[in-house]
Formats: structure tokens, sequence, C-alpha cells
């Protein structure tokens, strides 16, 4: 009897070392995996918008590597230099034409030069909002300086969200300038990039789920970088650089606008229409130059016809929704960097958890008549 009490206490006594020892490791590796991201954290956005341009752009590296005798690094260096000529200055372009929209705008509130046009008598008839609309934007047009005095606390906010973009602009140059260059590296060393992503998958879920897992990411974010946000960003620069050229105002304001309606899955002629109308009808360029600009405006604003075919392999099977939250929830937390960034990694998330869901081993069909054992 002694000796089965003192052997339980014995036992008790290794159990709780080895909990305690549980205890501590867990806290130790706790401890590290917070102070790894408390390092890291500044350049979550960044590495991770450096990962979605590698994958997506992987497969034209691949062709130029083996037309340049399978160098990557070259093949590499060629993807970043075409990049930073036909997509980071452009950009840059765009976001400083963007700050000086918005700094314009509000100079010409705070100094009350701002005119409204008066409304048409067709808003009143929209349906809900319509009267109300009417309503604001009539009081606009002929007393604006006694509307901004009565918003003055919501326009205020609205000023302080808007300068505070215009002073991150230079910021996301730089950014998009470092995650090509960041998106270069990982390419030259994209099979073992792969191999890596394969193994963590693979520890996670399992060798043949981990296969299936990394194939299913790199679908979605290829899907969603070039079908969704790759054809909504090169329109809003085409159309941007245009509306540049023409002398429009606002038009990184108005490029932007695009964007989101690009990524929304809007048609563009909502923006370059008005756009068209405003060359003929208050813009000081004569007619050949106006009919020029309008048929190039147009075929802008029809761009994502023809880019969507060439640029999307395949659906996207995200609904467009997930896609758009991501963004929005992108722009609002990181910036115009995070557009990017939140619908890729929106979606993703989404795919994932839709697949996990499918593949319940529940659900899976079982033989009725399984083979016999020799």
């Amino acid at each position: 009897m002694t000796t089965t009490h003192e052997s339980t206490i014995a036992l008790e006594a290794r159990l709780s070392r080895r909990m305690l020892d549980v205890f501590i490791r867990a806290g130790l590796v706790f401890a590290l995996a917070a102070l790894c991201y408390r390092i890291f954290s500044p350049f979550v956005s960044l590495m991770a918008w450096a990962l979605i341009l590698a994958v997506t752009l992987y497969p034209a590296h691949q062709k130029f590597s083996r037309r340049l005798g399978g160098r990557q690094g070259r093949a590499a260096t060629l993807i970043v230099l075409c990049g930073i000529v036909l997509i980071v200055a452009p950009t840059a372009v765009l976001l400083v034409s963007l700050g000086g929209s918005v700094s314009e705008l509000i100079g010409q509130v705070h100094d009350n030069t701002l005119r409204i046009p008066e409304p048409p008598a067709s808003v009143a008839a929209w349906p809900v909002i319509g009267e109300r609309v009417h309503g604001l934007w009539s009081q606009a047009h002929a007393d604006l300086p006694h509307l901004v005095q009565r918003m003055q606390p919501q326009i205020g906010d609205l000023a302080k969200a808007a300068l505070e973009m215009v002073a991150s602009i230079s910021g996301t140059v730089l950014l998009f300038l470092a995650s090509f260059i960041i998106a270069g590296i990982i390419m030259a060393f994209g099979r073992a990039g792969a191999d890596s992503t394969r193994a963590i998958f693979s520890r996670f879920t399992g060798e043949r789920q981990g296969d299936e897992f990394a194939r299913l990411a790199t679908a979605t974010i290829r899907a969603v970088a070039l079908g969704v946000l790759g054809v909504a960003f090169i329109q809003a620069i085409a159309v941007g650089v245009l509306m540049l050229l023409a002398s429009v105002p606002f038009a990184g304001l108005l490029a932007m606008v695009v964007l989101v309606l690009g990524i929304a899955q809007v048609p563009a002629l909502l923006v370059t229409l008005p756009v068209i109308g405003y060359l003929w009808m208050g813009s000081d360029h004569g007619a050949a130059a106006n009919a020029t600009y309008s048929v190039l405006l147009f075929l802008a604003g029809m761009l994502d016809n023809v880019l969507k075919p060439l640029l999307l392999g395949r659906g996207v099977d995200a609904p467009m929704p997930v896609v758009l939250l991501g963004a929005l929830g992108g722009l609002a937390s990181s910036g115009i960097l995070g557009m990017f960034v939140g619908a890729t990694l929106l979606a993703l998330g989404y795919q994932m958890f839709m697949w996990w869901v499918a593949t319940n081993p529940d659900n899976l069909p079982v033989a009725s008549n399984p083979p016999s054992v020799s």
C-alpha cells in the first residue's frame, strides 16, 4: 500500500515537472513570436505586397529566364526595371497629382473659392435619396461657406484625413519601389521559395493537403492580383495619365476613383464620360485635341474588357464583395499599398476557409464495397 502511494506521488511529481516544462517552453515560444512580430510588423505590408508581386510575376520571370539561358537573376532584374518604368513611375506621377488635387480642394474650401455647379433637376427624381441630395447640392451651390460652417466638424475630420494621406504619398511611392525590388529578389530564388512554401503548408496540413493548399494559394493570388487588381490598376493609370495630359482638374483623385470602381467591377465609363463632357464644355483645347482625348479616354474606359481575357487565366472564385471589402479595409488601415494587400489576402483567406469546409473528412464519400484484404 505504501509502495503504491509512493509511486502515485512520484508519478504526479513527474507529470507536474513535465507540465511545467511544457508551459515554460510554450511561454518562451510565444514570447519569441511576439518579439519577432514586433520587430517585423513595420514591414508586414511591404513584404506581403512584395510576395504577392513575386507570385504573380513568377511565370513571366520564368519565360524571361528561359530566353536568357536560365539566368534567374538577370530575368528578375529585367522585370524589376520594366515594372519601375511602366508601373512605379506613372504611379508616382499620379500620386503626386492626387496629393496636389486634395491640397487644392482643401485650399479652395478654406478660402471660399470653390464653386459648385447647380444640380440638374433630374437629381431630385432619384429614388429614396434624390430630394435630400438635391437640397444639399443646391445649398452648396447657393451658399457654400454657410454649408461648410454648418458641417465644420465632419469637414474638419475629412480634411485632417486627407492631409495625412497627402503627407504619406512620398512614403507610398518608396514602398512601391521597394516592393518591386524585393519581389525581384524573391523571384531570383523562386524555386527554393516554392519548396519552402510547400514544406510549411505540409507541416501544418500534411503532405498531400500541403501541396493542394500551396496550389490554391498561388492560384488565388494570381487570379486576384491579375484579374481584379491588375486590370483596375492598369486602367486607372491609363485614365489618370490621359487626364493629366488633357489638363483635367483633380486627375489624381479621379484616377483613384477609377481604381476603386475597377476593383468593384464597375465600369470606368462612369468617370471617363463626364470627363469627356468637361473637355468639350469647359476646357481650352481645340476641337482636334478634344476629339483625340475623347477617343482615348473612351477607349481607356473600356480597357478592362480587353485586359480581363488577357490577364485572367481563370475566374476569381472569391465573391466580389470580399475583394472590395479587403481593398477598402486595407486602404483604411495601411494606405494605398494596403488596398492591394488587403484585397488579395482577404480573398486568399476566404478561398482557404471554403477549401477547408469543402474537404471535411466526415463528408467524403465512402466506398460501398471496400476491397477485401487477402
